[in-house]
């Protein structure tokens, strides 16, 4: 099967001088810092967000899952869009897109207007995510430069996570929760003033066709597949989520295996046949597993069990943030004299060795043996930036929409699926944890709140008055034997994945040789 289509035609140019190059990186590396900060900003602001608009608990479930909804729905069109249409131009409009969103934050006046800001800062994510790690490996030619490039832009991505929380705790400290929002404007102005300066237009010479039917595939297969994730941790397994999950992954494999036999697919899907592009994309999908459930659940043991203000929380992630600072930049460079598999391997097993030790300490948890655990895990996204790296590398200069569309698409499933399936067993553990008859004295409503969460559980002790203190302390601890266990199973995650990307990628494997 084949479409007919009109070859688009790279923008050419003069050489960037170096200067330029690497102030265009900077702008890059901001948006991607604000975009990938959003995703987790929110969790802070959901208490004040609650209290001001009182949504019910459906309205609630959608004002988290709109974003990533529309983000993970729109990254393989955006990129294609992106490819065709110009990439600055498509970074430049997400840019606007995500400014007006967050301006929207002033009109909003109940659930419904919130959810809307939501999905709309998720389609200007899509447009500027994979946008923002295109450019990258089209602004630099040098090999050698490019993966130290690369490297930045995959520790700014993982980074990000870690700071989101501390962005969210010192906004909350001093202001309402719309300036979780309104924060993004000015930053997406002076972006948009930066762009159109610095960086230059670039297009695919051979772009993917915009194909309807897989545009069709790849958005309800997306969104159908973190929704049904996202329901059966919810839920459990009940059967809409379930039959939800099945017709997405058929959705999936139908767009993959359709793009197999286009003469230009949307998507190069053949990348992923490639040894190293895959093991680059699988140490980026299980470190965002690993690290999205982390920072959820060591936030809330910070504020719930230690009792933390959000700001104090916030900062007690920075080992996380700053050992993933020092890290993330040296990493191309490690990996020019070692060889890119050993950093692939070696983040992994320090985030694994991280996690471990979470599990592993005694309790109750001391807060220094955590803080260590998140700086090995910190250190470890070290592999992110490599896998950016990896990956890009490994795909010709015409397909790099396809793979930025490809590693976006394994940052945002590791997102939910660390979410979903670690906060799964989180929840058991936690709810396993509880006494069985200790509820019995609570109603019913009170008792199904404990048992949902320790944040239920603290809700019920504060209206319970002096009773309530023995259900506190047995939620608090409770959950910390949940945290542990999932470092635990963290660990175990991270530490098998280290393994398989050691098979997976050559023993000679050089970020700084591409295409």
């Amino acid at each position: 099967m084949s479409h007919t289509r009109t070859p688009a035609s790279p923008t050419t140019g003069p050489p960037l001088s170096r200067r330029r190059r690497w102030a265009g990186l900077a702008v890059l590396s901001a948006s991607l810092l604000v975009v990938v900060m959003d995703m987790t900003i929110l969790n802070l602001a959901l208490p004040s967000i609650t209290r001001d608009l009182e949504p019910g608990s459906v309205e609630l479930l959608w004002m988290v899952d709109a974003y990533p909804l529309a983000l993970a729905g729109l990254l393989v069109t955006a990129s294609v869009l992106a490819d065709r249409w110009g990439r600055r131009r498509m970074l430049m409009a997400g840019f606007a897109v995500f400014a007006l969103a967050s301006l929207g934050a002033l009109v909003v006046t109940g659930p419904l207007g919130l959810i809307a800001v939501r999905a709309l800062l998720g389609v200007g994510g899509a447009m500027i995510m994979p946008t923002t790690l295109s450019l990258v490996r089209t602004l630099f030619t040098d090999p050698r430069e490019r993966a130290t490039a690369l490297g930045v832009w995959g520790s700014t991505a993982a980074v990000g996570a870690a700071l989101g929380p501390i962005a969210g705790g010192v906004l909350l400290e001093h202001w309402s929760w719309p300036a979780a929002f309104l924060v993004n404007v000015p930053v997406m102005a002076l972006a948009l003033v930066a762009a159109a300066l610095l960086l230059p237009e670039s297009r695919s010479a051979d772009p993917g066709v915009l194909d309807p039917a897989s545009v069709a595939l790849s958005v309800l297969g997306m969104v159908g597949f973190v929704y049904a994730v996202k329901q059966l941790a919810e839920d459990g397994l009940e059967a809409l989520p379930l039959a939800a999950l099945l017709i997405a992954l058929a959705l999936l494999v139908l767009f993959a295996r359709r793009n197999l036999v286009l003469a230009h697919p949307m998507l190069e899907v053949r990348l992923l046949g490639q040894r190293s592009f895959s093991a680059g994309v699988l140490t980026a999908l299980v470190t965002s597993i690993a690290m999205a459930a982390l920072f959820l659940l060591v936030s809330q043991w910070l504020q719930l069990v230690q009792g933390w203000s959000p700001l104090r929380s916030g900062l007690a992630l920075l080992p996380a943030a700053v050992t993933g600072v020092l890290a993330g930049p040296f990493a191309p460079a490690v990996a020019a004299r070692t060889g890119a598999r050993a950093v692939l391997v070696g983040g992994l097993v320090s985030g694994g060795l991280g996690f471990t030790l979470i599990g592993l300490l005694p309790q109750p948890l001391p807060y220094a043996g955590v803080a260590a655990g998140l700086g090995l895990v910190g250190l470890g996204t070290a592999s992110l930036a490599v896998a950016s790296a990896v990956i890009m590398s490994a795909a010709p200069t015409d397909h790099v929409g396809s793979a930025a569309a490809i590693e976006e698409s394994s940052y945002e499933l590791g997102a939910v699926l660390g979410v979903a399936v670690l906060g799964s067993l989180a929840a058991a553990v936690y709810r396993a944890g509880l006494p069985a008859g200790g509820l019995d004295t609570l109603s019913p409503a009170d008792a199904a709140a404990a048992r949902e969460s320790v944040g239920g559980a603290a809700e019920v002790a504060a209206r319970s008055g002096p009773d309530g203190a023995g259900l506190l302390a047995t939620a608090q601890e409770a959950f910390t034997e949940a945290l542990a266990a999932t470092g635990l199973a963290g660990g175990v995650l991270m530490l098998v994945a280290a393994l398989v990307v050691a098979r997976l990628a050559p023993r000679d494997l050089d970020v700084s040789a591409g295409h």
